[in-house]
């Protein structure tokens, strides 16, 4: 990362400015602006997200609002609804209020002495989520917007409940969400109101899990902010990103081949990181693109951004597994539009453990309905990684051999030249099981002449839901279904001597939650296929071999660090009892943010566990501890949830705490149940 001080404009911050709702209620909002927008006024661009821009935010957000900032626009900052300094309680994502107070602050913003009346909308993750969800409603002065790590789908294609399967993140990002939104205002900027506000958000919030857990099907609930649901919506330009290793690497393809404005898309090899940021690398100079954006659509400087390819991306070369990786080799291919004109379409089908040729002849394996048959253990799954990667603490996949000991493999003969892939897969299933609810989870593996087997994609279904996720049905055992598994989108090279190996499981714990009981999965050779989005390796590449600045941004701000960060991921196995368990420790440690004297520690913890077999026995486990801290000012939330089940029902057993000092000054514990929804 490049630092940059000497920028085209001199530039001022306010730290706090109160901006109010149409309720009454004040949002806390950061401002960077050219200090020349007092006479000359120049276009706003938000952020708006729940994270604490004082504190926890405040060194990423110190690297890009001064820089954009100091191309000649106003970067606000605002904590959302019920977080950080604003007022209010946060009692869910993406909710009406929430969207109706960007709007809010859009106009506001518009509003002001020092903006020209144009804004634009930008972030990763929950903030990118905003953006695109706001920009679906047309405020009067959105211009654009830029979003990184992101999807239109928010029952699918969010950490909830891919192809109809429950994800463990459901419970991850509720807990992360469980102690975000209970933790206090910081008293130097709200004063003396700060309990007040501290008990209300303690009193009025519950685990977000219980509600997700209750829209088990998408319904009007998940529907709700799904732009998905009318890409017509949108209707200013964007810009999208993404990367391969994250859980978000489907929303930009399907954005770029849905949306009917001006549009282009960025595809990296990075997890859930900002590009300019990005881990694995390369990093790219992404503010410098998005400071070009800028320029175009708020400023309407006609310097050809709209020039060139709709979509790059990283067509990553082949690697050993590893939990971790710094760089990933590869380079940048661009295409004109999307759907691509380079990448088509190739179906083999599959046979006896074989991927088979195209066009190959099948039939006499599948004259009498032969089928091959799986019941995987609980313990695939074990080495699947995290569902969106942060690349800390190392949570890739690891090397996927002992995960197919328990799955039905099927492998090509050794490639004799290089394929590449850019798109998702599918695998088209002749398939029947022996309990009415089962699920299958499909993983692409590159597979080395020496044996080892890197994850390259995967995807899953829960066979219920293989026609409809609003209405699903039970399966009537031993009755055949066609099912089609829809594998993540990703670029990938396969170089020649390598096998690509397709592993099929009926369970991917902790991953994805299991199935009341195990079941059989009988698959039918012949009339089931694997279908490649192949590009063929001399299709153009339609980008220079490095179209990209070096990173940079603004200097970060100064903190000072009290204790250390602990970062742990292990897989345990108890051969006595049997249990097993994944724990992954993410502590930030105690740091000091120097200009406003305050000390700040984020430590998450989660456990996974199963006994045996037994797939009422998996619980899955998230505990968060938030202090903050300074001078006679010392306060920690703690909050704990467990997620259990039988076959008929869900268990919540929750509970969140608060503290000044040693002193516990609210606690509140919960104990639900939810009905399983052929789930």
């Amino acid at each position: 990362m490049r630092y940059v001080t000497n920028l085209p404009y001199a530039t001022k911050e306010e730290e706090h400015v109160s901006v109010p709702m149409p309720d009454g209620t004040r949002l806390s909002a950061r401002v960077w602006r050219p200090t020349s927008s007092d006479n000359e006024p120049v276009p706003a661009v938000l952020e708006y997200i729940p994270y604490r821009k004082r504190d926890l935010t405040s060194v990423r957000d110190s690297m890009h609002h001064p820089y954009i900032a100091g191309h000649g626009y106003a970067c606000v900052r605002v904590d959302v609804r019920g977080t950080g300094d604003s007022e209010g309680v946060l009692k869910d994502e993406y909710l009406e209020q929430e969207q109706a107070d960007a709007e809010a602050v859009l106009a506001w913003l518009a509003e002001q002495p020092w903006c020209d009346g144009n804004t634009g909308m930008m972030g990763i993750s929950w903030g990118a989520f905003a953006a695109l969800q706001v920009a679906a409603r047309q405020p009067q002065s959105l211009r654009a917007i830029v979003i990184a790590s992101f999807t239109d789908d928010r029952h699918a294609d969010d950490m909830h409940y891919m192809g109809g399967a429950m994800l463990s993140d459901n419970l991850a990002e509720a807990g992360t969400m469980f102690a975000y939104g209970t933790c206090p205002p910081d008293p130097a900027v709200v004063g003396d109101r700060w309990r007040d506000m501290w008990q209300e958000r303690l009193e009025n919030t519950s685990p977000w899990v219980l509600e997700w857990l209750r829209h088990q099907r998408r319904d009007d609930y998940w529907r709700h902010a799904s732009v998905s649901e009318n890409y017509q919506d949108v209707r200013c330009p964007v810009l999208a990103s993404s990367g391969w290793a994250d859980g978000y690497s489907n929303a930009v393809t399907r954005l770029l081949g849905n949306l009917d404005v001006p549009r282009k898309g960025l595809i990296g090899p990075w997890s859930h990181k900002f590009p300019h940021l990005g881990e694995p690398g390369p990093a790219i100079g992404y503010l410098q693109e998005v400071v070009r954006w800028w320029d175009h659509w708020l400023k309407g400087v006609d310097n050809g951004v709209m020039d060139g390819p709709m979509l790059h991306t990283w067509m990553q070369d082949s690697v050993p597994p590893s939990t971790s990786y710094e760089e990933r080799p590869g380079r940048w291919v661009a295409e004109p539009t999307w759907p691509s004109p380079h990448v088509h379409r190739v179906t083999h089908p599959l046979t006896r453990h074989r991927i088979g040729s195209p066009g190959e002849d099948t039939a006499a394996g599948d004259g009498d309905g032969t089928a091959m048959t799986v019941r995987s253990p609980l313990s695939v799954g074990q080495f699947a990684g995290k569902w969106a990667s942060y690349n800390a603490p190392p949570d890739l996949p690891y090397d996927q051999r002992e995960e197919d000991g328990g799955s039905l493999v099927f492998e090509t003969e050794p490639l004799t030249e290089r394929l590449e892939i850019l798109g998702s897969p599918t695998v088209e299933l002749d398939v029947s099981a022996d309990e009415p609810v089962a699920m299958v989870a499909a993983r692409l593996s590159d597979v080395s002449p020496d044996g080892d087997a890197t994850r390259v994609t995967y995807g899953l279904l829960n066979l219920t839901r293989r026609e409809s996720t609003e209405d699903p049905e039970p399966l009537e055992p031993g009755r055949r279904y066609r099912a089609t598994v829809h594998l993540n989108g990703v670029a990938q090279a396969f170089p020649p001597g390598h096998r690509i190996r397709l592993s099929l499981s009926t369970s991917y714990w902790p991953l994805a939650w299991p199935p009341p009981r195990p079941a059989l999965l009988s698959v039918h050779e012949g009339s089931s296929t694997l279908t490649l989005p192949v590009r063929p390796t001399d299709a153009p590449d339609e980008a220079p071999s490095n179209p990209f600045e070096e990173p940079e941004g603004t200097p970060p701000l100064a903190v000072t660090r009290l204790t250390p960060p602990e970062q742990r991921w292990d897989v345990k196995r108890d051969l006595i009892g049997y249990n097993a368990e994944l724990e992954i420790v993410k502590d930030q440690g105690l740091i000091r943010f120097d200009e406003i004297d305050l000390d700040a520690g984020r430590r998450a913890y989660e456990r996974y566990a199963t006994v045996a077999d037994d797939f009422t026995s998996v619980s899955g486990e998230s505990t968060w501890t938030m202090r903050f801290r300074r001078a006679d000012w010392d306060v920690r939330v703690v909050t704990h949830t467990r997620l259990s089940c039988d076959e008929q029902d869900f268990f919540v057993d929750a509970t969140l705490d608060g503290y000044e000092g040693d002193r516990r000054v609210f606690s509140r514990t919960w104990n639900e149940t939810v009905p399983r929804d052929l789930l």
